[in-house]
């Protein structure tokens, strides 16, 4: 799976969850999920969970955090990175 592939699963949840596809046009893939609280910790298990399933992969409990999942771009090389080994 490529960076491209990975953003747009990431993007594609996270915009489903948050705005029910009613994306505004000033959400971009750096936009603060996180540490701005855009997404609470449910959304942010669930969408540990869904990565998890679709990327065949496994969080663990020290990498779900601020400097890994805080944007779209931060989650895509994180897991473009953990993928990649």
């Amino acid at each position: 799976m490529n960076k491209n592939d990975i953003a747009k699963e990431v993007r594609d949840y996270v915009t489903e969850k948050l705005f029910r596809g009613d994306v505004p046009a000033d959400f971009t893939n750096d936009t603060a999920l996180v540490s701005s609280r855009l997404l609470d910790s449910i959304v942010v298990l669930g969408l540990i969970n869904h990565l998890e399933e679709k990327l065949n992969i496994e969080f663990e409990a020290h990498e779900v955090n601020v400097d890994n999942i805080d944007t779209i771009n931060k989650t895509t090389e994180f897991l473009f990175q953990k993928l990649a080994k």
